[in-house]
């Protein structure tokens, strides 16, 4: 890889064609979590991906059996105690949303496993993305005891309607990759062992495609989420409002001891 991408260490990144860049999550051992340097990393690196004369294309995917599980509990307990990381990762989280819209070349996911978090605001803001059957998806904020923010609000309701983003955000049921694609949060589901090749086919064709009218369409598409914008702002900052109450001790809490979470039933909200 060139030196344009020498500070991007945290994630893995090479060339499998002419022209396409793979960003893969590689943190096998916990689902390819994501920790303050990377999700700093994974924030910054569209805008170089932008300027990048040499890519036309970008293929995101996990390495192992996961895409990746999101932020991990060390960053998540960071930003519940420290008033000053909290502010930090909330700018990220907003970065990282307007980074991708605003990244003229087109994104592919190969969403090859559990996907949550910072991982998932990849994965489903991606130009096009794709499952494969063991995929798992899942917006884990209310588990956590904070509200959806990341992509929620900006994209869910806009894929598969109001009803659907309601049921899944409120109650945080997981979805397969089968039933991402029945109600249209993702592009296509394929058989787990013919994603990588799938979408690799889509990336080539978007490289070798019409560049100017690819990224116009592009940016014209993305119109619909710039209006958003305003809707967005607020889910993040609700979110990191959370992340400063007693809700989401008690989730990391219940998420690390494998139970339960005792939230208290009575809120002044």
């Amino acid at each position: 890889m060139t030196d344009r991408y020498a500070a991007y260490g945290k994630l893995k990144l090479d060339r499998p064609a002419d022209r396409i860049l793979r960003i893969t999550f590689s943190n096998p051992s916990s689902y390819n979590s994501v920790d303050g340097e990377t999700h700093g990393q994974l924030t910054d690196i569209w805008r170089e991906i932008d300027r990048d004369p040499e890519t036309n294309a970008v293929i995101v995917t996990g390495e192992g059996k996961a895409f990746s599980s999101g932020g991990d509990f060390g960053l998540i307990e960071e930003m519940a105690g420290d008033y000053d990381v909290l502010m930090r990762v909330w700018k990220e989280a907003k970065d990282l949303v307007y980074n991708i819209v605003n990244c003229n070349k087109p994104i592919v996911s190969a969403i090859n496993g559990p996907a949550a978090g910072a991982g998932l605001v990849v994965g489903l803001l991606a130009d096009i993305s794709v499952t494969g059957k063991a995929a798992r998806i899942v917006d884990g904020h209310p588990r956590l005891g904070v509200a959806a923010g990341d992509v929620a609000a900006i994209i869910w309701p806009l894929l598969c309607g109001m009803a659907k983003s309601k049921y899944y955000l409120l109650t945080g049921k997981p979805l397969t990759g089968e039933e991402a694609e029945r109600i249209g949060l993702v592009s296509l589901c394929v058989e787990d062992d013919e994603l990588q090749e799938t979408v690799l086919g889509i990336a080539t064709d978007l490289a070798s495609g019409s560049q100017s009218a690819i990224r116009w369409t592009k940016y014209s598409l993305n119109n619909w989420l710039r209006s958003a914008g305003p809707i967005f702002d607020t889910s993040t900052a609700l979110e990191m409002l959370g992340f400063m109450g007693p809700d989401v001790r008690e989730g990391v809490a219940s998420l690390r001891e494998k139970r339960k979470p005792n939230f208290n039933p009575d809120c002044p909200v």
